[in-house]
C-alpha cells in the first residue's frame, strides 16, 4: 500500500518528464561532463562523516541496529538500502551534498536504539553527554562551514579554509570563497537590475526574459518586484516552461561572463536597437560577472526562432 502511494505522489512529475522528453537525464549528463567528473570518491566520504559529526553515534547505532536488533527486523531494508545509496553516489561521483536527504531516516532509528539502551542502570548517564556533544561540535563548526563570516573575513584567513579543503570548488580549482557561500551571493542584485530594465520597457506583456541557465531564472523570478513577466532559459526543465502565446517585441538577455558573443553579432540583425544595459559584478560570486543586454523592436518573428531552438534543444537531448 505505502508503495502505491508513493506511485500515486511522484506520478505528476513522472508524467511530465516523460511527456518533456525527460529533461532531468540531459541535466544529469551536464552535470556529469562538466562538475561530478571533478568529484573525489574519498572527499565524498570524508564530508558524509562532516555533515552530521554531532549525530555521528546516533547514525552509527541507528545503522548497526537494523542490522542485529531484533525489534528493527521488519525495517532491515533500510540497511541495506543507504549502503546501496552511498556506494552509488560513489560510483557515479556525486556531490557529497547529494545524500544529505538520506541520514534523518537512520537518525530516527538511532535515537529510538540509543533511548532504549541508555534507560537504566549507569547508561543513564550516557544521556547528557550524547546531547551535550551536537551542541559542542556545533560551536567551531559554526564558524567554517556555515556563511556566518564575510568573504573579506574568508578571504583574510584563506589558509585555515584551505587546509579544511573548502576553497576547491566542483571544477577542482581553488577558489576566495567557499562554493556553498559564493552560490548565495549576487543573485537578489542581479533581479534588482532586471526589475529596474523592466521599468523603462513599455511592453512587458511583449518582452522576454531569457537567462544562460537555470540558476539566474530561478534567482530572477524569486527575488524580482515586477511578477508581471517570469524569466526563462533553455537549459533543464525550463526549456520545457517556454510560453509562446504572446507577440515578442522586446528581451531582456542574461548572459554569463564566458559569452562567446559578447557584441551581439548574432542578434543585431534581428532587432531595431542592441545594447548592453547593465553588469552585475561580484568578484565573490559563483557568476562573478553577468551581463544584461536589451534586444529592442524585433523585426522577426522571435517566437519563431525561441521555439526552433527550444525544439533543437529538446531533440538534442
Amino acid at each position: 500500500m505505502s508503495i502505491l502511494l508513493v506511485l500515486v505522489l511522484i506520478a505528476p512529475n513522472l508524467i511530465w518528464q516523460y511527456n518533456n522528453n525527460v529533461p532531468v537525464i540531459d541535466h544529469m549528463k551536464v552535470l556529469a561532463q562538466t562538475q561530478l567528473v571533478n568529484v573525489d570518491r574519498l572527499e565524498f566520504l570524508k564530508s558524509q562523516f562532516l555533515f552530521f559529526v554531532g549525530a555521528f553515534v546516533v547514525i552509527i547505532s541507528g545503522v548497526v541496529a537494523l542490522l542485529f536488533h531484533k525489534p528493527f527486523k521488519p525495517y532491515r531494508s533500510f540497511f541495506w538500502s543507504i549502503i546501496f545509496t552511498i556506494l552509488v553516489f560513489m560510483y557515479f561521483k556525486a556531490k557529497d551534498y547529494y545524500s544529505i536527504g538520506v541520514y534523518p531516516i537512520y537518525i530516527a532509528f538511532g535515537s529510538v536504539y540509543v533511548a532504549d539502551k541508555l534507560k537504566f542502570g549507569w547508561a543513564r548517564y550516557l544521556q547528557p553527554i550524547l546531547i551535550a556533544i551536537p551542541i559542542l561540535l556545533f560551536i567551531p563548526m559554526y564558524n567554517f562551514a556555515f556563511p556566518s563570516k564575510s568573504p573579506k573575513y574568508i578571504v583574510q584567513h584563506a589558509k585555515t579554509y584551505s587546509d579544511l579543503g573548502m576553497l576547491r570548488w566542483e571544477d577542482g580549482k581553488q577558489h576566495l570563497i567557499p562554493q556553498d557561500y559564493a552560490d548565495m551571493l549576487g543573485w537578489k542584485e542581479l533581479a534588482e537590475k532586471v526589475d529596474s530594465i523592466c521599468e523603462g520597457l513599455p511592453k512587458l506583456d511583449h518582452t522576454l526574459i531569457l537567462c544562460d541557465n537555470y540558476g539566474q531564472a530561478g534567482a530572477i523570478n524569486y527575488y524580482k518586484k515586477n511578477k508581471e513577466i517570469q524569466a526563462h532559459s533553455f537549459e533543464a526543465d525550463y526549456v520545457s516552461w517556454l510560453k509562446y502565446d504572446q507577440k515578442i517585441s522586446d528581451v531582456i538577455l542574461v548572459k554569463e561572463s564566458d559569452d562567446e558573443d559578447s557584441e551581439r553579432k548574432t542578434e543585431i540583425p534581428l532587432f531595431q536597437e542592441v545594447y548592453l544595459s547593465a553588469k552585475r559584478i561580484n568578484k565573490y560570486a559563483r557568476e562573478d560577472t553577468i551581463s544584461i543586454y536589451v534586444l529592442k523592436g524585433a523585426k522577426v518573428d522571435i517566437n519563431k526562432r525561441i521555439k526552433m531552438e527550444a525544439e533543437q534543444k529538446k531533440s538534442y537531448e
